[in-house]
């Protein structure tokens, strides 16, 4: 990225290539030369002068194109667009539930993209220019970025979902403390996953059922496709949260069951104990007229006394099915 902030700025030649411009040459675009896609680091000042002052495009557009904080949604502006997406973070030492937002305005003449960090669906889309391969046009774009962002995600959320039957089958054989942390982990971002998701599904809805010149009927029937592969992903997600659910109260009623037997075998215990320990603390005290004291068989005969006393104790508990 050059330091003006700009990633890139092309020329759709309408054949599927493109031609480069580089920031001083966006002064002397004419829109007769084709659709112009400029994309920017929305945080360098140069970006902002350029969004702001001369791109000529809609304030609220502006605005929106500019934020650091945005959220997933579509906004029609006359016979344009304003969208915020976001995509699976899936560079190098990224967590995948960090989510990428990328802001767009799109109309038939200009689109404008603004990012803070680098979404790999864009770059898919330079990489189809290079082999001529490219959209022709702005609903052309628009399909591809989308479904790019979608199509993206499946690998993630089947990851997530392989990661939570794994830990069903383990979790069942194990205790070990670790496997709870790392169901707990995919549970957080599942749930992450989601929260960015579901508005985005909205945003989706509202984009094909717009009316904009330049979307025809078939454009509208593959961006409903795109919005129904993004919901199974959604019901995917829903799946993987309530199979970790049930898998952490699987996990808690195992330890709560562990416990429960460790301290019904520690009560049998002090049961049993119990009486016998009063006994021996009866006549342990150190006061006259404790009964045995002359009888050098005193305490074989005690001994014997505590036995039958634990055997009659635990007959007692077998009989009343306490043990």
């Amino acid at each position: 990225m050059s330091q003006n902030g700009l990633s890139h700025a092309i020329i759709f030649d309408g054949k599927g290539a493109s031609k480069s411009l580089s920031f001083e040459q966006l002064k002397d675009y004419d829109k007769k030369e084709g659709l112009l896609w400029v994309h920017f680091d929305y945080s360098s000042t140069e970006a902002i002068d350029w969004i702001s002052n001369k791109s000529g495009i809609d304030p609220i557009a502006i605005e929106a194109l500019l934020t650091a904080e945005t959220r997933p949604r579509t906004t029609v502006l006359d016979d344009s667009i304003l969208l915020a997406l976001r995509g699976v973070n899936l560079n190098a030492n990224a967590d995948p539930d960090d989510m990428i937002s990328i802001r767009l305005f799109i109309s038939q003449e200009l689109i404008i993209s603004t990012k803070k960090r680098d979404l790999l669906s864009v770059k898919d889309i330079l990489q189809s220019f290079e082999k001529n391969k490219g959209p022709i046009n702005s609903s052309e774009f628009l399909i591809c970025l989308t479904d790019r962002l979608t199509s993206r995600m499946e690998g993630t959320i089947e990851e997530l979902e392989d990661k939570a039957s794994e830990m069903e089958e383990l979790i069942l054989d194990s205790n070990n403390i670790q496997l709870r942390t790392q169901i707990s982990k995919i549970r957080r971002e599942a749930i992450s996953l989601r929260r960015y998701l579901a508005p985005q599904r909205e945003a989706m809805y509202k984009l094909y059922h717009d009316k904009l010149s330049w979307l025809s009927e078939y454009d509208k029937i593959q961006l409903r496709e795109i919005t129904d592969q993004l919901i199974r992903y959604i019901e995917e997600l829903d799946s993987i949260n309530d199979k970790v659910t049930l898998i952490q109260e699987e996990s808690l009623n195992k330890i709560s069951e562990q416990m429960n037997q460790r301290m019904y075998v520690l009560s049998i215990i002090s049961a049993i104990f119990l009486p016998l320990g009063f006994l021996t603390g009866l006549l342990g005290i150190n006061v006259g007229g404790l009964p045995g004291t002359e009888n050098k068989d005193a305490f074989t005969i005690f001994s014997i006394i505590l036995i039958i006393v634990g055997i009659g104790q635990y007959y007692l508990l077998k009989k009343f099915k306490w043990i």
